[in-house]
């Protein structure tokens, strides 16, 4: 393919890298570009007209990722005049102008507030034949009133705020996304009741610590209140969230997921460390004794509660007594998963300047202990549903076997993964159904369910998914111009595109 032909709207493609936020960022990158004229490139496309690189800062080596990605692009480009490359996201926030620097083919540099921008500064790159870098200091308008393309026709995220004000030591987000900004709980509400009207039935409310949702208009309660009214939307059958923080985590909440069906009883709340000294230097405003705390009345609340987590091994100090301690509360808090993680510096945040930076091999010996403690756990919780009845909402991907094993996959209520046999419903099992079936098997990781299902419901979802129709929220551009079906330039004689 070449670039897209006088007339034709010019083809996208969007590559994410990082966390649930950067995933819902691009399904608004995707909206915005589509509102703009853009198309979707097919997925075998190794040629789109414009690729969006939204990367993440957080995970190890995310520079080296995207410029070894970058520099795989450049033949690329250089057969294909006009295509046009953009950076956003965490890390095009941190680094900012170095990205065009180390690669001066890159068009388009923009960050975590200024989504919004984009298709203005590809056009201006490309009447330009010049790099366009733009970051802002602060969010300019709120992300979820951009366009956005959904890519599940059954489940969704939906952001009840942006950016963070904790200071855990590790951590370079609030730095890169500001300080926690709220939605009002109305505009959050008439979102999710736009994606039910589309056919979605389950959605996440989103944000980097949901439980001090309300500060910015000082109701500490509000995001209690958040769930509760999410019960009362009609259609909305599964409600989750993430991620919590202990320090904010208050008993309005797990009675509000206790008493309101369409929440679901599983909870992804970070213990980060089970050593108080540790969760000390990573500045994490709770101990051990709290979290489990939270834990029991969770449990008290809801004995079905799958409770998962994240963990990192080998912070700058810590002993081989704090990681016992981790592993201790572990043992105590019966995790159904857990998110593992090697500690590594992070340029720009405190921890990376600490005394107390442990070996490599030191790191690695305890992570294996870790993940051994870990499944050892998640496999006996597992073993206690075989025999249950669990209901799973189809899934697509989730099953990477699935095309090998004939078996369909899914999420049950409690966030379990389970793969399960079709039986006499073969090919009539859509994505966004519902399905009832029995635990044959437990992994640590998955759930089989290989009899015949007990019962299949038909959803909105599921014809949607049919249909290849993905839910689009409009949202508003507050301030921008749209541009309308980009058309074909001429291969460019000078400037950043040219090289």
């Amino acid at each position: 393919m070449t670039t897209a032909a006088a007339g034709s709207p010019r083809t996208y493609q969007v590559r994410t890298y990082g966390c649930q936020m950067n995933v819902h960022d691009s399904e608004r990158i995707s909206g915005l570009l589509e509102q703009a004229g853009y198309v979707r490139a097919a997925e075998a496309d190794e040629q789109p007209d414009v690729v969006v690189f939204n990367t993440c800062a957080v995970r190890e080596n995310a520079d080296n990722r995207l410029y070894g990605n970058l520099g795989h692009l450049r033949p690329v480009k250089d057969k294909h005049p006009g295509m046009q490359i953009a950076v956003g996201g965490c890390l095009a926030q941190k680094d900012r102008g170095d990205i065009v620097r180390k690669a001066p083919w890159v068009d388009v540099v923009f960050g975590t507030h200024n989504i919004g921008s984009l298709p203005v500064l590809l056009e201006r790159a490309r009447h330009n034949t010049a790099a366009e870098v733009e970051i802002l200091e602060s969010l300019d308008v709120f992300p979820s009133t951009l366009p956005t393309r959904r890519e599940s026709t059954y489940a969704g995220w939906v952001s009840i705020s942006v950016g963070c004000n904790n200071t855990c030591t590790f951590c370079i987000v609030p730095s890169l996304r500001g300080k926690e900004k709220d939605r009002r709980p109305g505009d959050i509400l008439s979102e999710v009741r736009a994606l039910v009207d589309e056919g979605v039935l389950e959605v996440t409310l989103l944000g980097q610590n949901v439980n001090s949702y309300g500060v910015e208009f000082g109701d500490r309660y509000a995001f209690g209140k958040l769930l509760r009214a999410c019960g009362d939307i009609e259609g909305l059958e599964r409600v989750r969230f993430t991620s919590p923080h202990p320090k904010d985590f208050t008993d309005d909440v797990i009675a509000a997921m206790a008493e309101t069906p369409n929440v679901c009883h599983s909870l992804h709340m970070p213990l980060q460390s089970g050593s108080d000294d540790v969760l000390r230097a990573m500045r994490r405003s709770y101990r051990s004794e709290k979290y489990l705390g939270i834990i029991e009345k969770v449990r008290a609340a809801m004995p079905d509660a799958a409770i998962t987590t994240d963990i990192i091994v080998g912070f700058p100090g810590e002993t081989d007594a704090d990681f016992e301690k981790t592993l201790d509360v572990v043992r105590e808090a019966r995790f159904s998963s857990a998110f593992t993680f090697q500690y590594s510096k992070r340029p720009g945040t405190p921890a990376a300047t600490m005394d107390g930076q442990l070996p490599k091999q030191v790191v690695q010996e305890r992570y294996e202990r870790l993940i051994a403690t870990v499944e050892e756990i998640t496999w006996a919780e597992n073993r206690k549903l075989v025999g249950e009845t669990v209901e799973v909402l189809v899934a697509v991907g989730e099953g990477r076997k699935d095309e090998r094993t004939g078996r369909l996959s899914g999420r049950a209520r409690d966030g379990r993964l389970v793969h399960f046999d079709a039986g006499s419903l073969a090919g009539q099992i859509r994505p966004g159904d519902i399905v009832h079936t029995t635990v044959t098997y437990a992994a640590p990781h998955h759930l089989n369910a290989d009899g015949e299902p007990l019962s299949h419901r038909r959803t909105r979802a599921g014809d949607a998914a049919e249909a290849g129709r993905s839910p689009r929220t409009p949202g508003v551009l507050l301030g921008l111009p749209t541009i309308g079906a980009p058309a074909a330039v001429p291969a460019p004689t000078g400037g950043c595109a040219a090289l």
